[in-house]
């Protein structure tokens, strides 16, 4: 029988939101999709965060992910982008955990570091280190935010084993255990 396992990787955005799916097997890393929620359209905060819940569970619900990897928010001096950005991860969160599937949080800085050997990488780099590290003739998006959540997947099974400096929760229950300050 072949062991496979099934990776989703979130950029949350509140703009574009990057999502990345890759399979493993046998050791093997392959690219099965790559998508991005074009949110700028959308008429205002809560609508997209709505949106960003409907299309993480429908990837769910489509591709069957074993375990989801999100971008951990970086400190910025805008406190406003800040917590809308902490509440489009916490939408893509909730979707995860409404369906059981164990998270896994990265830094810009670790994703980066896993992909390039620099976590002070560009965003083209990263997409460039992607296309080579999955064999893609083509890169097959215009939105580095979707190469992005791509790339939270495969530093996701690069460091399947060794996290640390991580936060990974496996439902609401040790999401919870973990962050008793968020509960009131």
């Amino acid at each position: 029988m072949i062991s496979e396992k099934i990776i989703l990787g979130i950029d949350p955005g509140t703009a574009i939101m990057g999502f990345g799916i890759i399979s493993i097997k046998k050791g093997k890393m392959e690219m099965i999709s790559i998508h991005e929620l074009i949110l700028k359209k959308y008429p205002n905060h809560e609508t997209k965060l709505k949106y960003i819940f409907d299309k993480t569970l429908a990837l769910i619900d489509e591709y069957h992910p074993d375990e989801v990897a999100l971008e951990a928010p970086f400190f910025g001096k805008n406190v406003q982008s800040m917590l809308k950005l902490g509440r489009a991860q916490g939408v893509a969160m909730a979707a995860s955990l409404h369906r059981n599937i164990p998270i896994t949080e990265y830094s810009p800085k670790k994703i980066k570091m896993a992909i390039t050997g620099n976590g002070n990488a560009s965003k083209e780099q990263v997409a460039g280190m992607l296309q080579n590290l999955l064999n893609l003739k083509e890169f097959p998006t215009k939105y580095l935010d979707a190469s992005d959540g791509l790339a939270v997947a495969v530093c996701h099974h690069f460091n399947s084993g060794t996290v640390t400096g991580t936060k990974s929760f496996s439902g609401w229950d040790s999401f919870l255990k973990q962050n008793p300050d968020r509960l009131k």
